[in-house]
């Protein structure tokens, strides 16, 4: 169970406090520290999965609590930097990327009770969706001050756009996979 993919799994989720402490810190570029550990949670979010196909480390512990962090930590951002930005052009899309991983993760479930959880298992739609919502989410927790790297927040807003484009269609891809079995039942 306490194989190296495990460990970064957990890894993840002991950043999050650290992540949200950073991010209210207070502290001299506080912002850059809570996007640079949040960046080393998206790192590690990789390359555990890397590392259990690799090195053939994978078990249900990991395979239950690697989206679990995944979920949490993103979700986390979305919620810190909706309370922060107060806008709706940022509170809409964190609202339909949550919503989505509560609604395809009780898919997942429901489906795996039938045992089809094949049928919406992680595709490369949803990878190209969690690579821009990381990146988005990156660029809008830094919001860097100086001027050579300004563009970071507004390549983050459009990138959480995207990633909100991507959210929908995957969730569609998913639902439209299970359909048969969810209209069935």
């Amino acid at each position: 169970m306490w194989n190296i993919p495990n460990l970064l799994t957990v890894f993840r989720l002991l950043l999050i406090p650290v992540f949200i402490y950073c991010f209210y810190s207070g502290l001299e570029n506080a912002r850059f520290w809570s996007a640079l550990v949040f960046c080393l949670a998206a790192v590690t979010d990789a390359l555990d999965g890397y590392l259990a196909r690799k090195l053939e480390q994978s078990t249900p512990f990991g395979a239950f609590l690697d989206p679990v962090a995944d979920k949490v930590m993103v979700a986390t951002a979305l919620v810190l930097i909706a309370v922060e930005i107060q806008t709706l052009w940022v509170i809409i899309p964190a609202i339909i990327m949550i919503s989505r991983e509560i609604v395809i993760s009780a898919l997942r479930e429901w489906m795996a009770g039938l045992g089809k959880r094949a049928n919406v298992a992680v595709s490369n739609l949803g990878k190209y969706k969690t690579i821009a919502q990381m990146l988005a989410l990156i660029g809008l927790i830094w919001q860097p001050k100086f001027a050579l790297l300004a563009w970071f927040t507004p390549v983050g807003m459009v990138l959480l756009y995207i990633a909100t484009v991507l959210t929908l269609w995957s969730m569609y891809e998913y639902l439209r996979a299970a359909w048969v079995d969810l209209a069935s039942h």
